[in-house]
């Protein structure tokens, strides 16, 4: 069932359930007040029967004319029965009798008036006081009035619910297309978007209401899934090509030394060639393995308290053995006097990478003898490092590929590298739910700052 015949069975069964009961409200209240009224007009006639009977020697002749002339105006299949004490019928008027159990005359002498229904005929039984002695009358008739009346109003309320109902189904169907109208067109929109297509944009952006919502939300949706494809392009076609440059030249080595017989020095040297040309291939398939492992879920990964400075302190000692040349210093600024406040919580072997990776890049780019300035600095909620170098630099084009696998800046080309460092480190600064800001400026240097949330800020918990 589509949404466009669920919403029309759905607005006409709450449409059909109202006027049920409305019309049900309507027609049980009409036969209730009709039958207490029934029965008031019978302890009327009941009433009546009973002075015309037991009265008439007793009123004057104009009196007694006019309450003859209103007696006459009898009610359907009317009988009326006036009993003495001793529950004889005394006087009857109408056509037939009835007859009643003993039973019932007591009822009616101990309450004073008594109705009930047997059947079709109603009857009201009340106690006439008269001057010598009390009687019982007991009016009987049916209501035929009533009855044709209900007749007549369940035909108005079953033909008015069909023909509601018919103009419901269609109104009701017709509203559905009109509410479903912009989610179709979204649909419409949504179907023309393809794997080459992700440019396209869906319309009705610019309302207020639920549609407009989902439009901007998917449109979001298409940024991402555009920026991601862009980026796994680049990726790719980077990838290939650094993997393709030290096969290339592997291969090429090793053809170039099978063209003939060689000295051995040759020889020794071919495999000196190939072996460098190998671990750069290692290096690089390495750094493809760790971004990948720096892709997993957080929660599927080791977290334990750590001390910031101490794994700062490992990243430096590490990467001075990768760079000698390197100088790197490292202060704090206003160094906390609460253990709690340098401690983070995280893997300690992915956040030793991040940080190298950050300290090799500065010291790589920074050239021998150029000092790399770094700042430990704590606040209540996190804490942060700064890693500065006065090297190259980037330009603002430059840093918008910064975190992408494999970018490179042009004006690094002649550095080794293969674009991997920062895009890894930022992967991994982000699985632990951290930030990492980076400012260049061409010709002058770059600025790193990594930040992460402190046992104060408990947000792994």
């Amino acid at each position: 069932m589509n949404i466009r015949t669920r919403l029309t069975f759905q607005f006409t069964s709450i449409f059909a359930i109202i006027l049920i009961l409305f019309s049900l409200t309507v027609y049980f209240y009409t036969a209730i007040t009709r039958g207490i009224s029934f029965y008031d007009s019978l302890a009327n006639r009941a009433n009546i029967v009973a002075h015309v009977y037991l009265d008439a020697d007793k009123v004057s002749e104009a009196t007694y004319r006019r309450t003859l002339q209103k007696y006459y105006q009898t009610l359907p299949y009317e009988i009326v029965q006036v009993y003495n004490q001793a529950g004889k019928i005394v006087f009857r008027e109408g056509g037939g009798a009835f007859t009643i159990a003993p039973g019932v005359l007591e009822n009616i002498k101990k309450n004073k008036l008594v109705k009930w229904k047997e059947g079709q005929r109603h009857f009201t039984g009340l106690v006439y006081i008269d001057v010598d002695a009390s009687y019982v009358v007991i009016a009987s008739s049916k209501d035929i009035v009533t009855i044709e009346k209900l007749a007549d109003l369940r035909l108005i309320i079953f033909t008015g619910f069909l023909g509601s109902m018919l103009i419901v189904v269609m109104s009701g169907w017709i509203f559905s297309r009109e509410a479903l109208r912009p989610i179709q067109k979204v649909v419409e929109e949504v179907e023309k978007i393809s794997a080459s297509d992700l440019h396209l944009r869906l319309s009705q952006t610019d309302g207020k209401d639920e549609v407009s919502h989902l439009t901007n939300t998917f449109n979001n949706m298409l940024d991402r899934l555009e920026s991601a494809f862009d980026m796994q392009n680049t990726f790719i076609s980077n990838a290939s090509h650094e993997l393709r440059t030290p096969l290339t030249a592997i291969i090429g080595e090793l053809e170039v030394a099978l063209m003939k017989k060689r000295e051995a020095h040759e020889y020794e040297r071919v495999l000196h060639s190939v072996l460098d040309e190998s671990r750069l291939l290692a290096r690089l398939s390495n750094g493809m393995l760790q971004i990948a492992h720096a892709s997993f879920d957080l929660y599927k990964i080791k977290l334990e308290p750590l001390r910031f400075d101490e794994i700062v302190f490992q990243a430096l000692e590490e990467a001075k053995k990768r760079q000698p040349h390197a100088l790197i210093d490292i202060n704090f600024d206003d160094l906390p006097d609460d253990e709690r406040k340098l401690k983070i919580r995280g893997n300690e072997s992915l956040l030793l990478i991040a940080l190298l990776n950050i300290f090799e890049n500065a010291c790589k780019f920074s050239g021998p003898g150029v000092p790399v300035r770094s700042i430990i600095s704590v606040k209540r909620n996190n804490i942060t490092l700064q890693v500065k170098d006065e090297g190259r630099g980037m330009t603002q084009d430059d840093l918008k590929t910064v975190f992408v696998p494999f970018g490179r800046a042009d004006n690094v080309r002649d550095i080794s590298g293969h674009g991997i460092c920062l895009p890894l480190a930022e992967k991994i600064i982000k699985l632990h739910k951290g930030s990492i800001v980076i400012n260049s400026k061409l010709g002058i240097g770059t600025e790193v700052t990594v930040s992460f949330a402190n046992f104060y800020q408990e947000i792994y918990i």
